[in-house]
């Protein structure tokens, strides 16, 4: 059965449409200004650099997971690598990874469960970066 040339046209554009939806699906980006350090919400995690060495803001962290009564799972960390795993009273995955980004910067990364939160994720940096 041959098809005609307008339908198959049409599927085309519909299948490059949707792989486009699909490819940027989650992906929002917001830059924050001079010396606070760029904020990236991509995929379902935030990332942000902060102006801190790594002992300060992996510190900061740990306090921020205190304070927000995050039940805590796990905690890895080597000399420039830190995983902080908590759950919140919803029962959410939490992750903080802190990297150390040089001297006095260290990179923050937040994902909420599988999919993420941007709202949550957000609260979560604000917080880190008060308590730096």
């Amino acid at each position: 059965m041959k098809m005609p040339p307008r339908f198959l046209s049409l599927l085309a554009a519909s299948g490059l449409g949707l792989a486009t939806l699909t490819l940027n699906t989650g992906c929002i980006v917001i830059a924050a200004g001079a010396g606070a350090g760029a904020v990236a919400y991509v995929r379902g995690e935030l990332a942000s650099s902060v102006d801190a060495n790594f002992d300060r803001a992996l510190r900061a962290s740990q306090r921020t997971i205190e304070q927000l009564k995050f039940a805590k799972v796990s905690e890895k960390q080597d000399a420039l690598l830190a995983t902080l795993v908590a759950r919140n009273a919803d029962d959410k995955r939490i992750e903080v990874r802190v990297e150390s980004d040089g001297a006095n910067r260290t990179k923050v990364k937040i994902r909420i469960g599988v999919i993420g939160d941007e709202s949550l994720s957000m609260t979560i940096l604000d917080r880190i970066k008060a308590n730096l």
